[in-house]
């Protein structure tokens, strides 16, 4: 059997500044830290974040006064910030830079008196957190299907921003069908879709023209793995998404030569090695070949968490 990993995969640029920030937030204020939603879509990093002293909640209402909160890599929308200043507390913005770049998006085509269309999934704390920039002129869609039943009010004054972990193919049709039934619209300068998730998803088109199985590491929450397993589901590969080793299924593997592996970008790297070693365990002596290249991308932290 050879086992194909891809490259880029795991952790990106954004989860790795949101995790430290939490982490650093413990060591410098102590337990307990209160972190509104998931900080990251991936359960082995919240548990571990959990027992260091980490509180999970959905709602500001859930902190107590004078509490320190972080909010998620996903962002909020500026009624949970208001929130967060009436009530005293001290927050740090553990918000993807990648991010809060599409809500500096939004505030300008606003301020320019534009209706938006964000393209991305109903119910996703980016979506709502980017949806939340704006006290209204705001639009979402889901598939190019919501596209052709869309109503707005000023089709000559209209923009589009994208979640970020979209499908990069799936958003380009939506994208397409928009600019088909409003041919004025306008979208940002740079794609929102970030570096990682395209990067990623390049990754596992690459390993699935040359494999028999994919098997992608991270959460069923997490919406870039999702993408990752239905980008190699889409090239007529079976593709399956475990949140950690002890799911795989040896029937998936039996017969196959070739199995593809990624990881989610908020997967962490030790659960793509507890999954080589099962699949070692299952298959002895699997060799082992890395494709890809290496990401190189830094967010800086708050300059109150930073090293001393």
């Amino acid at each position: 059997m050879q086992i194909i990993l891809a490259n880029p995969r795991g952790f990106c640029a954004g989860v790795e500044r949101a995790i430290a920030i939490v982490e650093r937030a413990l060591d410098r204020f102590g337990a307990p830290i209160y972190v509104r939603h998931e900080v990251v879509h991936n359960r082995f990093v919240c548990d571990n974040l959990r027992a260091k002293g980490a509180i999970f909640v959905e709602e500001l209402g859930e902190v107590p006064a004078g509490a320190t909160v972080v909010f998620s890599a996903h962002g909020v929308s500026k009624a949970v910030q208001a929130e967060a200043e009436r009530r005293g507390l001290k927050v740090f913005d553990a918000t993807c830079p990648l991010v809060t770049k599409v809500h500096v998006e939004v505030a300008k085509m606003r301020r320019d008196g534009r209706e938006i269309v964000m393209v991305g999934h109903r119910g996703h704390p980016e979506v709502e957190g980017t949806m939340g920039q704006s006290a209204g002129g705001m639009y979402l869609v889901e598939t190019a299907a919501d596209v052709s039943l869309l109503q707005v009010e000023t089709p000559q004054q209209l923009s589009y921003v994208t979640q970020t972990t979209l499908s990069v193919d799936d958003a380009a049709g939506i994208v397409a069908a928009l600019k088909a039934r409003f041919p004025d619209i306008e979208g940002p300068k740079k794609d929102d879709i970030c570096y990682a998730t395209q990067s990623r998803q390049d990754a596992v088109k690459e390993i699935a023209a040359a494999c028999d199985v994919a098997i992608v590491v991270g959460s069923t929450n997490s919406s870039n793995s999702n993408r990752l397993r239905e980008v190699a589901q889409k090239r007529g590969v079976p593709s399956y998404l475990v949140d950690s080793a002890a799911e795989i299924d040896p029937a998936w593997l039996a017969g196959k030569g070739r199995v593809g592996i990624s990881a989610g970008a908020s997967a962490p790297e030790v659960l793509v090695s507890r999954v080589l070693e099962r699949i070692g365990a299952l298959f002895p002596a699997p060799e082992i070949t890395v494709t890809g290249v290496e990401e190189q991308v830094v967010f800086p932290l708050p300059k109150e968490l930073q090293d001393r």
